[in-house]
């Protein structure tokens, strides 16, 4: 079965969830069933970019082509890429390679790969994100994930306003014992500054900060900025 692949980059660091900082490739997959307003990632399912449909055989080619041998960790991104039954096979070739996988999911929508997934990111969106969650479907995905190793999977809830953190803390308090990640979110995506738009983000981070540690229903949290955007900016690829 084929991927539908956007881009394929790196080695660079993960700038999100709970293997921020990883030295990592990154497979960026086309699709999904989402369109939240404010999706740094938008060119993945608006139809401004077309993905290229490639076995995958073809995207660890592409994968040694641009990484060489500077990687041993690949995240696999979108859009959603738990649309995409090929992706298993990507994951078994890796697995054998000794590399070790990470990927990001809203929960919506399940695929048995998941389970040889290193690190799972269940990124439920807010109400800012004009999505609604089905909590019977990510109940359902959670508790698929529950068969793995403690601390191999995670929640992670992007924070813009006081709604977003009300939400967080619904979802924290429905699964408690899952780590748990709130991370502040990029309201400028037009900005073609890195600096400024750094400036702006820490200025919100230091907000979410503030906010959670006053807050005693969020004791067992971390919190994250986007280490990619205080880097590049809004630039894609990166």
């Amino acid at each position: 079965m084929k991927i539908p692949v956007l881009e394929i980059f790196g080695p660079t660091v993960q700038g999100e969830g709970m293997v921020a900082g990883q030295k990592t490739m990154f497979v960026r997959t086309g699709g999904c069933d989402y369109s939240c307003s404010w999706c740094d990632s938008a060119f993945t399912w608006d139809g401004s970019q077309k993905a290229e449909a490639l076995s995958a055989e073809s995207v660890l080619e592409r994968l040694d082509d641009t990484g060489g041998d500077r990687y041993n960790h690949v995240t696999i991104s979108g859009g959603n890429p738990a649309l995409h039954k090929g992706i298993g096979e990507l994951v078994e070739l890796l697995t054998d390679r000794g590399i070790q996988t990470a990927v990001e999911t809203q929960g919506s929508y399940w695929q048995d790969w998941l389970l040889s997934i290193d690190d799972v990111t269940i990124s439920p969106k807010p109400p800012s994100s004009t999505m609604v969650t089905n909590f019977e479907q990510l109940d359902l995905f959670v508790e698929r994930l529950s068969s793995r190793s403690e601390g191999s999977q995670s929640l992670k809830v992007v924070i813009f306003n006081d709604g977003d953190l009300a939400y967080a803390k619904q979802v924290h308090q429905r699964y408690p014992h899952m780590p748990f990640y709130l991370q502040v979110g990029n309201d400028d995506l037009h900005e073609n500054q890195p600096e400024k738009l750094r400036d702006h983000l820490l200025h919100r981070y230091e907000w979410l900060v503030d906010t959670v540690m006053e807050d005693r229903e969020l004791n067992n949290v971390r919190v994250l900025p986007q280490i990619h955007a205080l880097i590049w900016g809004n630039k894609q690829g990166v």
